[in-house]
C-alpha cells in the first residue's frame, strides 16, 4: 500500500507500516540499532507533517495511503527510545516483563 504522494520518499520504511503495536514491537526487536537509526532519521523531521496530513481525516474514516502513514508515524514513536535513549531495541533492565495492548486506535 503506498503512502501519500507528499510521502513518497518515505516508501523505502513502508515494512514499518505495521497495524497493531505486536508487529510493531516485534520489528523492532527483530531491527537493529542501525536499521532503527536510518528508519527514525528519515520519518523523524517529517512528523509534524504527516501528523497535520493524518489529522485532516477522522480517524475511523483514514483512507489506505493515510491509514499506512499512521501506521508509520506509530512505528516512529516505537524506535524512538530505543534510538534517542537506551541505543538498543529492549527496554534497559526489563528482564521478561512486557505490556501487551489489547485494543489498538486504528487496524
Amino acid at each position: 500500500m503506498p503512502l501519500p504522494a507528499d510521502f513518497a520518499d518515505l516508501e523505502p520504511f513502508l515494512a514499518w507500516a505495521l497495524p497493531t503495536e505486536r508487529e510493531r514491537y516485534a520489528k523492532r526487536l527483530d531491527s537493529s540499532m542501525d536499521e532503527m537509526q536510518e528508519f527514525y532519521d528519515a520519518t523523524f523531521p517529517r512528523l509534524e507533517e504527516a501528523i497535520a496530513y493524518c489529522d485532516a481525516f477522522p480517524l475511523d474514516e483514514l483512507p489506505d495511503d493515510a491509514r499506512a502513514l499512521f501506521h508509520l508515524l506509530q512505528s516512529v514513536v516505537m524506535v524512538s527510545f530505543p534510538v534517542e535513549v537506551w541505543k538498543q531495541p529492549r527496554v534497559p533492565d526489563s528482564g521478561a516483563a512486557y505490556l501487551d495492548l489489547v485494543v489498538e486506535p486504528v487496524v
